[in-house]
């Protein structure tokens, strides 16, 4: 297919080169030119625009926030200005239900399509096309588009019929990544104050019972103290459990943990921690026990 990718980020342009080796044709955009203009060695296009991004069958928006996906989107010379009727536009980014509500009816009101489909995954996985892609909207759409999201990594998740439901799965699962942090840093510092050793229980949780990726990689980050340089900076794993925290008080939910990881977050920030990676919120339960 004839794809645009929108953000060349880490995420972003890594799912750009899983397109290309995936044999599809891509023109990319990023606002600061030159991190698009390195993926013309690997065989893209680059575009002066969003909107001559947005010019194709399909365009990715991979964007950090929801300010950035709607400037990105419903400005002069942006994706709603170049998509072409019948064009579909997937969102990858980590967006609230409100704004996956917004993008589908400008969309439609077009004559064009949208989907939320949001990634699982690091920018390691993005680069090895491992990414888990979860895919919101019209199934007819999610069709059209299907050899770009299996392009994009390891397993396709068609989690419902409207766009807001991929961002609401997707939320979830952060929710998740951020409450295993919090679970892990504090059993840490238990046994860290206990006597035993960090190398010693991080083997006994993830060869036993605990052997999830999420375990594995977080906690690996939180033994070896590997915040920087960041796979994903504190303020974006902020950005999300404030989109959960939204979600909930939508739809009467009452998420009492994600305040708590609230708190965390903010803690963080206020110690100066902004510029690590989330996963740093471990370095609040290690400070609350004295370590």
């Amino acid at each position: 297919m004839d794809v645009g990718v929108i953000g060349m980020g880490p995420m972003g342009g890594a799912m750009a080169r899983s397109l290309l080796r995936a044999g599809h044709k891509v023109t990319v955009f990023n606002r600061t030119r030159a991190r698009a203009e390195a993926l013309q060695a690997d065989g893209a296009t680059v575009a002066p625009s969003a909107a001559e991004a947005a010019a194709r069958d399909a365009v990715i928006t991979m964007l950090a926030t929801d300010e950035a996906v709607e400037n990105m989107v419903f400005g002069a010379d942006g994706v709603l200005a170049g998509l072409a009727k019948g064009g579909i536009h997937i969102s990858g980014s980590t967006i609230s239900l409100d704004l996956a509500k917004r993008l589908e009816e400008a969309h439609g009101g077009l004559g064009q399509g949208f989907i939320a489909a949001p990634v699982l995954g690091r920018p390691p996985a993005a680069e090895a096309g491992k990414l888990f892609v979860m895919a919101g909207g019209d199934a007819a759409l999610i069709e059209r588009v299907r050899p770009v999201l299996e392009a994009l990594g390891q397993r396709l998740f068609v989690v419902g019929d409207r766009p807001y439901k991929a961002s609401l799965v997707k939320l979830s699962c952060n929710f998740m990544i951020f409450s295993t942090i919090e679970q892990m840093a504090e059993i840490f510092a238990l046994n860290q104050k206990g006597g035993v050793d960090r190398a010693t229980l991080y083997e006994v949780l993830t060869e036993s019972l605990f052997g999830a990726p999420v375990h594995k990689n977080y906690g690996r980050i939180i033994l070896d103290e590997a915040y920087d340089p960041p796979g994903a900076l504190l303020g974006l794993g902020a950005k999300d459990n404030r989109l959960i925290l939204e979600a909930g008080e939508g739809l009467a939910v009452p998420l009492p943990f994600a305040s708590i990881l609230r708190d965390r977050f903010l803690a963080s920030e206020a110690v100066g921690d902004g510029g690590l990676d989330f996963c740093a919120i471990a370095k609040r339960a290690a400070a609350d026990a004295g370590l």
